[in-house]
């Protein structure tokens, strides 16, 4: 059953992104066409009703800083999640991540906490904590792919799982004492007030396929950037975003633009942890394995690095591999005498070793790296950690939805 949902998955994503041919496919599109209108709908008439007032926001004396976008995926934002946290974490804040664990598992057992007065916290009070920021405390498969990252790579930044994110942020508060929250894919999130919203584009794709789900990759309409503090145009190649950035000032004239690059840094081995350098790819024959959104950038940056990308397989996002999965692949790389197996950073916190490794995997380092617009992500990180009012012209823009 979980493998043909998986085929439907990726059958669905091939449709929205025209990989997907004949009747079926172009049926299939009509009609996502006719509910994308249903969908803008529904999504102005939600953001509005939090504008208005009739829906209630959470406020709860702590900075709130949103770090999303307006399409589905592929947008870099965890490296970006990570060097937020990791900055205001260097600057002396304590710093929580309020993720909502896409795919990840409910727990068999609820965690168990006391507070400061040593009394057990309700069962029904308790979100996922992955990291207290001194103890890594969930695995991949019941936190989710990207909080067990953020976890295991930010020491100091305690990590919570909930789909409830006031859940989560009431827990970071109260129980660690966080001063700052970071709410991971939070833009559509209005439940709990932001103070800041960091919006992410990407350079190469915009605005994904130009049309909302489920037709498109688009989650809200492209003038919903106005709600933007600071907007990241992420995987920049080094050529001009001069028009990209014309565009966005017709949604938000006053938000600081910030430009930067995923850059890789490393190649990690999966199982002894042995790091090696990106030259280490060049002219080597290798097998790339993905379950993530858009794989072909990956498969792209692994060739811009010198890699001869022969065998090539993908998966749904957030696939959870299982053994079968990699001793196939492997098996197929050992026939086609591949050097190497490469994966992405994401997909390593689920991939179960093989029966036999004999053919080396290794995962790609990728971290954020800003090329222009250093004064802003300064004065963000400065916003972050002042105690002091936040300004008003950032106000104005987080206030078209602020109750």
């Amino acid at each position: 059953m979980k493998e043909q949902i998986d085929e439907l998955e990726q059958w669905g994503a091939d449709v929205i992104f025209g990989r997907a041919k004949g009747l079926r496919a172009s049926v299939a599109r009509a009609l996502m066409l006719g509910l994308s209108g249903i969908f803008r709908l529904l999504v102005q008439l939600r953001i509005a009703l939090f504008r208005k007032g009739w829906k209630h926001q959470e406020y709860l004396g702590v900075q709130v800083v949103s770090v999303g976008n307006i399409t589905v995926g592929g947008t870099g934002k965890t490296p970006v999640v990570e060097l937020l946290a990791r900055s205001l974490r260097d600057e002396g804040r304590k710093v929580a991540i309020l993720s909502r664990g896409y795919k990840s598992k409910k727990l068999d057992v609820k965690q168990k906490w006391k507070d400061a007065d040593n009394r057990p916290i309700p069962a029904s009070q308790m979100p996922k904590v992955v990291s207290t920021g001194k103890a890594l405390l969930l695995d991949s498969k019941f936190a989710g792919d990207e909080p067990f990252m953020l976890a295991k790579n930010l020491e100091g930044v305690s990590v919570i799982v909930d789909k409830d994110r006031v859940k989560g942020a009431r827990f970071a508060v109260g129980q660690l004492q966080a001063e700052t929250l970071i709410l991971d894919d939070g833009m559509q999130n209005f439940n709990l007030a932001h103070s800041i919203d960091v919006v992410l584009i990407d350079s190469r794709s915009p605005f994904g396929t130009g049309a909302l789900l489920p037709r498109g990759t688009l989650r809200e309409p492209p003038k919903n950037l106005r709600r933007a503090s600071f907007i990241l145009i992420t995987k920049c190649d080094g050529t001009s975003n001069a028009e990209l950035i014309e565009r966005i000032r017709k949604y938000n004239k006053t938000a600081d633009i910030i430009e930067c690059a995923h850059g890789p840094k490393y190649l990690e081995n999966l199982f002894t942890r042995e790091q090696m350098p990106l030259d280490f790819l060049q002219d080597k024959w290798v097998g790339a394995i993905s379950a993530i959104a858009v794989p072909d950038n990956f498969e792209r940056l692994l060739t811009k690095l010198g890699a001869r990308v022969e065998i090539k397989r993908h998966f749904s996002d957030h696939h959870r591999f299982n053994r079968r999965d990699v001793d196939h692949f492997m098996q197929r790389c050992v026939e086609r005498d591949m050097e190497l197996i490469l994966t992405t950073e994401k997909d390593a916190v689920r991939f179960p070793k093989p029966t036999e490794v004999n053919v080396p995997i290794y995962f790609l380092r990728i971290e954020v790296e800003i090329l222009s617009g250093q004064k802003h992500w300064d004065k963000l990180i400065k916003l972050l950690c002042n105690p002091r009012p936040i300004e008003e012209s950032v106000l104005n823009r987080v206030g078209c939805y602020r109750t």
